[in-house]
């Protein structure tokens, strides 16, 4: 299969109504902000909810445990998605069965880190998608073993549109955790969090130079592509209850060739979204943008 052989840059609009996107754990997981009080959902949530969207996409690939079976493995799973049992990113890499590459391939004696590293690439989609470091070797073979991938797909954090109006709201649970059930317990006091209204916009890329050292493809990209309109499928919490969050717009920019005929600067500032969630895109001559409705 051919990598990537055209640029191509992308744009999501996304909605929050009543919903906390991103918390901040050091901040009392208030909904995360910049200095100017413009709501932030960092990269690492995004690329978390892709994840997540191509897990469940995949997941009959992993029941069969075909590994010439046409699904795509993910490796980094958060434990509330995650499907094949393993218990850390380490066993998952050592697995000797379909779902991960032995021990052997982060032996330095046995097996070049070229050669590893072209193995995880062409085993899970996100990390010849965003790259991923392994640094597993801490046995006598495999001591100070570290192999570091850089991917073609970059996603930047997503900011809302104008500043963010939070709204906070303080909490009590009464919850019997102790003893025969009998009595009462006390009353835990907490705080809840949401953005009450607010339109954001993440801008990403991908490059084809990068994509030629792991493999990443225009099968890859359509994957992907195929995901983001329903970005928020499944994640629903009570931080992010059901339909609080959405996918409005997907922008989608695919160049003529490897370099582009644009900058991704100058592709992603040819967007321009208001605050009430429309868009008007500038003209690039030679290049016209896909718009896909989210889901």
């Amino acid at each position: 299969m051919s990598t990537l052989n055209h640029k191509i840059d992308f744009a999501l609009i996304l909605t929050v109504n009543h919903a906390n996107p991103n918390g901040d754990p050091l901040n009392g997981n208030r909904p995360r902000t910049d200095y100017a009080g413009h709501g932030e959902i960092t990269d690492v949530c995004l690329k978390r909810k892709i994840r997540d969207r191509l897990i469940s996409r995949y997941e009959p690939w992993f029941k069969s445990n075909d590994p010439a079976g046409e699904g795509q493995a993910i490796f980094v799973q958060s434990d509330e998605n995650k499907i094949d049992g393993m218990t850390s990113l380490k066993n998952r890499a050592e697995a000797d069965t379909p779902i991960g590459l032995g021990k052997d391939a982060f032996n330095p004696k046995k097996q070049h880190k070229d050669v590893t590293a072209k193995q995880a690439c062409a085993h899970w989609l996100d990390v010849r998608a965003f790259g991923q470091v392994f640094a597993f070797g801490k046995d006598a073979d495999a001591a100070g073993v570290s192999i570091a991938i850089r991917g073609p797909v970059t996603i930047q954090s997503a900011f809302s549109v104008e500043p963010v109006s939070i709204t906070s709201t303080q909490i009590t649970k009464s919850v019997s955790g102790e003893g025969d059930g009998s009595k009462k317990g006390s009353d835990t006091m907490g705080m809840k969090h949401r953005v009450d209204q607010a339109v954001y916009v993440v801008y990403g890329a991908m490059t084809p130079q990068l994509a030629e050292k792991t493999g990443f493809s225009d099968a890859d990209a359509e994957t992907i592509k195929s995901v983001l309109p329903r970005l928020f499928e499944g994640d629903a919490s009570s931080a992010r209850p059901e339909g609080s969050m959405a996918v409005k717009k997907v922008i989608w920019w695919q160049h003529s060739s490897k370099a582009g005929q644009y900058s991704s600067a100058k592709v992603h500032g040819s967007l321009h979204v208001n605050a009430d969630g429309s868009y008007s895109l500038d003209s690039l001559e030679g290049l016209n943008p896909q718009e896909i409705d989210g889901f």
